[in-house]
């Protein structure tokens, strides 16, 4: 919003010239979501617990678990409330990739309000019905899609990058718009299922946001997309304010968030940040390369299918809980172990996703 102000301004006015520059507004969208956080986090915590917005373990987890019934939830309403101030007061809203990302991450944030203050008000942990969120994460995801497709410039912007190749995209036509709908609607729920430790999906989420406004920029840079053999798509470099700012509101969620985590950030939280990730990588036409970086969600979500298909069929469970941490929870591990070793594990994967930019 901002840069739309300056570039009224007389070119005189060096000073503020620089706040429109990318560089600089990435830096103070990274800073202005952080310092939101850390300063609201305390009396956010303390309202939430005041209003008995706590959250309600499922019986059927482990029983260690049972320590945490009670911990204020929806603290994703202090992340993407960061997150999307930071967007509007230092990005470009004339920019049609931060306005349709802006809308995702509202729109499916808003699925998980509704999700989280179910719960807190029935005093149980099922939230709304599986079909009620899945319906609407597939209209709000088919809407982002649309506007993807249908204001497309060029073919760069929907044609499907093939890893390893140079010159190689897939013409994807209308089928766009429904591959990008299960990107959306299976990132937002595997970064949800992975939400079950303190801290164990933000730290992810960042370091992934992280890999993709690289991307982001690279894509938008004419150079720098000639030097990674990746199509040109102007505009793109602008999500690097918003990956800024979502980075900065992890990084000050996960102050309060750490094991012993103060506060969770609830359906709120993880939908709409899983949401951003993937509509970051369809933008970008990387979403193999995601795949890659965001295995360690993609695990989590597999883990639970999977119990739930050999169970249905074979009447046999694979692990003994699922998601996948809840079962290294039932075989012994310590809660902070698997936190830091799923951390290292999505930063192993994230490196071989970055590195597959330069494998032509």
């Amino acid at each position: 919003m901002l840069d739309f102000f300056i570039s009224y301004l007389p070119e005189k006015s060096s000073f503020l010239n620089l706040f429109s520059y990318l560089s600089t507004r990435t830096i103070l969208s990274t800073l202005s979501a952080l310092m939101i956080v850390l300063f609201f986090g305390d009396k956010f915590i303390e309202f939430v617990r005041s209003i008995q917005f706590k959250q309600k373990i499922d019986d059927r987890g482990p029983k260690r678990h049972k320590v945490k019934d009670g911990t204020p939830t929806m603290g994703g309403l202090l992340i993407i409330g960061s997150v999307l101030l930071s967007g509007v007061l230092w990005g470009d809203l004339q920019n049609k990739y931060l306005l349709i990302s802006l809308f995702t991450i509202f729109s499916f944030g808003l699925i998980g309000f509704f999700d989280d203050y179910r719960k807190v008000k029935s005093l149980d942990s099922k939230g709304l019905s599986m079909v009620t969120k899945i319906f609407f994460q597939v209209v709000f995801a088919f809407i982002a899609s649309s506007l993807l497709y249908y204001s497309a410039n060029s073919t760069a912007e929907t044609n499907y990058i093939v890893p390893f190749f140079k010159t190689v995209s897939l013409d994807l036509g209308i089928f766009f718009i429904f591959i990008s709908v299960f990107i959306l609607v299976g990132s937002s729920n595997a970064v949800n299922l992975t939400d079950g430790l303190d801290g164990l999906a933000i730290l992810p989420v960042i370091i992934v946001t992280a890999a993709l406004g690289f991307i982001a920029w690279s894509a938008g840079n004419l150079i720098a997309s000639e030097y990674l053999y990746i199509p040109y798509i102007e505009g793109t470099g602008e999500l690097l304010v918003l990956c800024g700012a979502m980075i900065g509101a992890g990084i000050g969620f996960l102050w309060f968030n750490t094991y012993p985590a103060q506060i969770f950030m609830g359906d709120i939280g993880s939908l709409s940040m899983g949401s951003f990730i993937a509509l970051t990588a369809i933008i970008v036409r990387h979403e193999i390369v995601f795949a890659v970086m965001a295995m360690i969600f993609i695990i989590e979500a597999m883990s639970v299918i999977l119990q739930v298909a050999s169970f249905r069929i074979r009447r046999k469970r694979i692990f003994k809980m699922a998601p996948l941490h809840h079962h290294f929870e039932l075989i012994g591990w310590k809660e902070p172990k698997i936190i830091v070793r799923f951390w290292i594990i999505t930063f192993i994967f994230v490196l071989i996703g970055l590195s597959l930019l330069k494998i032509r």
